[in-house]
């Protein structure tokens, strides 16, 4: 498994170094020295917490949907031209942009600080990872 340093992981997880180190503390995760000396906590143990950790608010509009991305957050930007709008959205620590119509914008009654849910339904996730090889 990989292990990962207490300051990556609280960055992981939005929080601070020494929230980590209490959660370490505390048992809710399992500290261990690398080679170097240097505390670290094992990824999958890090991957669990970080899923459990994360709650964000539930999707108001209480509506089924095959789409499972959903994000819930806050209109924190809006720019608009006669015919197309870019929507943004901090949706927790992630920030979200939808292009859409300026009538959808209107229709849907967004503002700057409202509340929505974005929804995302992709047929391509590309995923990346420092060691992993590039394929052109």
């Amino acid at each position: 498994m990989p292990h990962i340093r207490v300051s990556e992981a609280a960055r992981f997880l939005g929080v601070s170094d020494d929230t980590v180190r209490r959660w370490i503390d505390h048992g809710a995760l399992t500290g261990t020295k690398d080679a170097s000396g240097r505390l670290v906590v094992d990824g999958l143990e890090l991957a669990h917490l970080a899923r459990e950790q994360a709650a964000l608010p539930e999707d108001p509009s209480k509506v089924g949907r095959s789409a499972r991305n959903r994000f819930v957050g806050l209109v924190t930007g809006i720019t608009t031209d006669k015919v197309m709008a870019q929507v943004e959205m901090q949706c927790g620590p992630f920030r979200v942009v939808s292009l859409m119509s300026s009538e959808a914008v209107r229709e849907l009654g967004l503002e700057l600080g409202s509340v929505a849910t974005a929804v995302v339904k992709a047929t391509t996730v590309i995923v990346e990872t420092a060691q992993g090889k590039s394929i052109t």
